[in-house]
């Protein structure tokens, strides 16, 4: 299946609008786990998604604690070359393998990158990672220009073919940008969470590219779910602890039911408007969206190619006003 496609900011990747993430393929059992998840189903998702047209994959080494990566190869593994998708990946959260449920640490120490990054194509089986990025802002004291160079470093040498931030706000974008060329930035960004409307539009002055992540806010905007679904997640799974899965349920969910005639209008899923959404922000160039078996992929792919009009998005709008869900600017406009 062909997919429309767009252009990473400059890079000379071309890529299309909605990207397999393999976060909850990592499984449970570690800090921000989304409880047991079958490998089996997770190299069945993949693969069906770069059967449907996906081209690119993006994981994290610290999913299940380097397990995403593995189970991304996997799926990987025999696949011609000529229809391999994109694979990209993040460095900056350190683990503790004998405390596998502590979170992470944020280090971005130059010899901490340089050996995450041979454990990722090593875990990932290739010699390139097409785009490599930094999770998180450090809290180990490393400045954004020594780590950013690294990325830089590491670009020029060809273990990665290009190199972007995720989490970063704006000042640390204009110090990373004197350093050299943000090719990507990776905002959290949803009908719900909508903070990162500043850096994507930084991005779309400075020729950045922008996928975002978390388009159906990690579930919610599918329609999924009800108070019932949330009390019954398992302790394992990081949602329990989210507030959005908390004190903010109640205007999610009247949200979510907004979407519902705009779904139907289109004769989609209320997964495949929630991405839409996040398209229809000038400066987005695609989404990362998840799956843990193939049929939730069915309901997000067409978002690839659907347009929402004027009329949509302002009844998205009112629906946010009036629900009093989430946070941050309310359209796109």
């Amino acid at each position: 299946m062909s997919l429309p496609t767009r252009q990473l900011g400059n890079t000379d990747l071309h890529i299309t609008r909605v990207g397999f993430g393999a976060w909850a393929v990592g499984g449970g059992d570690w800090a921000y786990g989304w409880g047991e998840q079958d490998d089996a189903e997770s190299v069945a998702a993949i693969r069906y998604s770069v059967e449907q047209g996906v081209n690119w994959i993006d994981t994290a080494a610290v999913y299940g604690l380097g397990h995403s990566e593995v189970v991304v190869a996997r799926a990987l593994a025999d696949l011609p070359a000529a229809d391999r998708p994109l694979l990209f990946t993040k460095c900056g959260l350190v683990w503790d393998e004998e405390n596998p449920l502590t979170p992470p640490a944020r280090i971005m120490k130059p010899a901490s990158v340089r050996r995450e990054v041979e454990d990722s194509l090593r875990r990932l089986d290739v010699e390139t990672i097409d785009l490599y990025q930094v999770h998180w802002p450090t809290e180990c004291g490393t400045p954004i220009e020594e780590y950013w160079q690294v990325l830089a470093d590491l670009k020029s040498s060809g273990k990665v073919r290009c190199i972007g931030l995720s989490n970063h706000d704006v000042p640390a974008l204009d110090l990373a940008e004197k350093v050299s060329h943000v090719d990507s930035l990776q905002p959290s960004f949803s009908a719900i969470e909508r903070r990162n409307a500043a850096e994507i539009a930084w991005c779309a002055a400075n020729d950045t590219g922008v996928i975002v992540y978390s388009p159906m806010q990690s579930g919610l905007l599918t329609g999924a779910f009800s108070a019932e679904r949330v009390a019954a997640l398992p302790e394992n799974d990081w949602r329990r602890q989210s507030g959005d899965f908390g004190k903010g349920l109640a205007a999610n969910l009247a949200l979510t039911d907004a979407l519902r005639p705009i779904a139907e209008r289109h004769g989609v899923e209320l997964a495949a408007v929630a991405v839409a959404w996040t398209l229809a922000w000038p400066g987005v160039t695609a989404a990362i969206v998840g799956a843990r078996r193939p049929a939730q992929i069915d309901g997000w792919l067409p978002a690839a190619a659907l347009e929402l009009t004027a009329d949509d998005l302002a009844e998205i709008t009112a629906a946010i006003e009036r629900t009093g869900a989430g946070r941050g600017p309310v359209s796109p406009e």
